[in-house]
């Protein structure tokens, strides 16, 4: 899966910094996510003890991920760079990706019915299953299809908030689960990653209230885990390029917050809108956040299957 993340990155490099096919910074993460992100999460997983189902999955999803993701990429080109918005062809190309994010979910679905009541792999399958959930946002959008009272630029964000949040942090908080002590409150932060990702959702869509509710749940999950994760390095002997990108990782988090308690002072002295700040809150999440962590964790296991 290696040659996949190059040529992943090598492109994501291209399409963040080249504006030829006219995509916007949604789009750009959701090929981010497609390119970059989820091939590292297959690498994070390769170590997983599997049954022979489970073995015939993983391997068609390492065969799958990259032409997928081509998929993906071409489906957004067409609808941007080549006119054809207004046609079903993007949305027909966008299946593509769809169906391999059902692999995943499925994948997902078989480590938490063969590892009932083993919260950390529970909380490693809700993360697959929430690949699928943003492929499925993913494919609304790309159809330009209003669903639910909600346009297109919302299904494209609820995509790129299954694509990244919601199904990174409950992996991340089920491999921390696999090498940590278990503590009374890890069966909470599992509960509520897997049901705050669907109160942001579903009141992204119908409840104000109710997003605010699932954010502050998660953030709070986040903060917790970044915490726990810091001690855990400062405790244990751990790789020095593992401790590195997972410390960057929750630098990153701690930017993010820092960012949004100092937002009204900011907006104020410089004045500045949300939008100004949507990129950097973007970058500091998907690159910082997401991307450190998952390098260092891949960096973790490497070392303790080593």
């Amino acid at each position: 899966m290696a040659v996949p993340v190059i040529f992943g990155g090598i492109l994501i490099i291209l399409i963040f910094l080249q504006d030829y096919f006219l995509f916007n910074l949604v789009e750009k993460f959701l090929l981010f996510a497609a390119l970059v992100i989820v091939p590292l999460v297959i690498i994070l997983l390769r170590y997983d003890e599997q049954n022979n189902h489970q073995r015939i999955i993983f391997a068609a999803i390492r065969l799958l991920q990259f032409p997928a993701a081509l998929f993906a990429l071409v489906s957004v080109i067409s609808s941007k760079a080549l006119g054809l918005e207004s046609t079903a062809i993007p949305g027909a190309l966008s299946l593509g990706w769809l169906l391999f994010t059902l692999l995943l979910c499925i994948y997902g679905l078989t480590l938490i019915v063969n590892h009932r009541g083993r919260l950390a792999e529970i909380a490693i399958g809700a993360g697959l299953v929430y690949f699928f959930i943003g492929g499925i946002w993913f494919v609304l959008y790309q159809y330009q299809i209003d669903l639910f009272r909600a346009n297109p630029a919302t299904h494209a964000l609820s995509s790129v908030h299954f694509h990244f949040s919601s199904a990174i942090v409950p992996i991340f908080i089920g491999v921390l689960g696999r090498i940590m002590t278990k503590k009374s409150w890890y069966p909470w932060v599992v509960a509520f990653d897997i049901v705050g990702p669907i109160l942001i959702a579903v009141g992204i869509i119908f409840s104000k209230p109710l997003e605010y509710i699932g954010v502050t749940l998660f953030a709070c999950n986040i903060a917790i885990y970044t915490t726990y994760l810091l001690a855990y390095l400062k405790k244990n002997s751990v790789p020095n390029k593992s401790a590195f990108f997972l410390i960057l990782s929750c630098m990153a988090f701690y930017s993010i917050v820092v960012l949004s308690m100092f937002y009204p002072l900011l907006k104020n002295m410089f004045s500045l809108t949300i939008l100004d700040f949507i990129p950097i809150y973007g970058s500091l999440h998907a690159f910082g956040f997401v991307l450190s962590g998952l390098i260092g964790w891949v960096y973790m296991i490497d070392s303790q299957k080593a």
